[in-house]
């Protein structure tokens, strides 16, 4: 048997208790010799819509315990887990988050938003389609989030319905290739698919290959920034166009 070392790299993960979809996402997309730790945090309720106020009190609770416990592995890289949990805050909130998370951890850090916006920005992309699972209030604040960093969304797409905690992360990737397409418009250089429960990343290269533009997701843009920050090589099975860059 010829095992595996686990000499490169240590990453941290704080993901939504509630949420499926992020830790085989990270797997799916682990680069070899790597080991992924996940830490699940609260602060929301699990019987509410995730709504604007619902995801924003998730990014103002304390995490400073599941900073204690995800440190316990001596991480390299520590990642912030929900997008949509920073966004409602803004830009300036996201950055100190990511800053507060490197000082309790002792690692470096990224968020799942800041990851999305410089995915984008390496992909030297300024105008967007935009889909998530989210209701509509956290869609017209990821949209005023990624304005505030130059990014215009041309066209949105919303899922139509208020989908619980749960819901979100039982679209299946039919249901996500689908919007992505109600997402796409000629003047949208990229399609922007937010959200670390949604299964996007398995519907990545099948959208591509349906509307030739690049496809940028929550899961696979912390993925890219992780690589990128560690200086991990590109390995087989990384979907999308922006491991291109790499």
């Amino acid at each position: 048997m010829t095992y595996e070392t686990r000499t490169r790299a240590k990453i941290g993960v704080l993901v939504p208790f509630t949420n499926t979809n992020l830790e085989p996402d990270m797997m799916l997309m682990r680069p070899p010799n790597t080991t992924v730790h996940f830490q699940r945090m609260g602060g929301y309720d699990v019987d509410e819509i995730p709504g604007s106020d619902q995801m924003a009190g998730l990014g103002a609770s304390d995490i400073s315990n599941d900073l204690r416990m995800i440190s316990g592995v001596r991480p390299d890289m520590v990642l912030y887990g929900c997008t949509s949990a920073t966004l409602t805050h803004g830009p300036s909130f996201d950055a100190d988050l990511a800053e507060k998370i490197k000082a309790g951890s002792s690692a470096k850090s990224l968020t799942a938003a800041g990851s999305l916006v410089a995915a984008l920005k390496a992909l030297n992309v300024s105008k967007v389609g935009f889909s998530s699972p989210y209701v509509g209030e956290v869609n017209e604040q990821a949209e005023d989030f990624l304005g505030q960093n130059g990014i215009n969304v041309v066209i949105r797409a919303d899922v139509g319905r208020a989908l619980g905690n749960y819901g979100q992360g039982e679209l299946t990737p039919d249901e996500v290739y689908n919007l992505a397409l109600q997402a796409d418009d000629p003047d949208a250089e990229a399609i922007v698919l937010s959200c670390t429960d949604m299964r996007s990343v398995e519907a990545v290269e099948r959208i591509e290959a349906t509307l030739d533009k690049p496809v940028v997701t929550s899961n696979q843009a912390m993925m890219f920034c992780l690589m990128q920050a560690l200086g991990l090589p590109r390995h087989d099975g990384l979907p999308g166009r922006l491991f291109d860059l790499l």
